[in-house]
């Protein structure tokens, strides 16, 4: 983990992804690293993966993809992206998110945060097993992995008090 925090990972162009449940604290670490980084002068942005396809599917659209591609997925040194896995891709956002790690690979560090395990990534990318294998290839070739697990730091004051939301599957 320190490697991580002494940013040795950004200049080697590495990827991160945490994966745990919600609550966890994959946003907070992944914002510190990404704050740690504007400290350092390295160009970093964050965005929500849901933003993040809202934007891209709009810049194909419109047909500035190419423009948005260089100037928000390939300008910054580091690119978080935060909730994969939260809201399924149809295809278009499956094969945009696609091209934005593809493009990334090996020249600029990205950042992932997801509460699905790397097996279920294919139902959030349209069920393209295919597209899926392709990307994660790409992003865990230089990756480091790191998988949190607990409990919900927003819920533990309902649990301490016997408030424990039921959740139906």
């Amino acid at each position: 983990m320190l490697e991580l925090f002494n940013l040795s990972f950004i200049p080697r162009a590495e990827n991160v992804v945490f994966i745990g449940a919600s609550g966890v604290g994959k946003t907070h670490l992944s914002m510190a690293l990404g704050y740690k980084a504007i400290m350092n002068n390295i160009k970093t942005k964050f965005i929500t993966a849901a933003d993040l396809m809202l934007q891209l599917s709009l810049a194909y659209q419109q047909g500035k993809l190419k423009n948005y591609m260089q100037r928000v997925v390939l300008a910054p040194k580091l690119l978080i992206i935060d909730e994969i896995g939260y809201l399924p891709f149809g295809r278009e956002e499956a094969n945009l998110f696609f091209n934005v790690i593809a493009k990334r690979y090996e020249k600029g560090s990205t950042i992932l945060t997801s509460n699905l395990p790397f097996s279920q990534w294919s139902k959030s990318f349209a069920d393209d097993v295919t597209l899926t294998a392709a990307m994660l290839d790409r992003l865990l070739h230089h990756c480091h992995v790191v998988q949190i697990s607990g409990e919900s730091y927003r819920l533990k004051d309902k649990k301490r008090v016997g408030i424990q939301p039921q959740i139906e599957s």
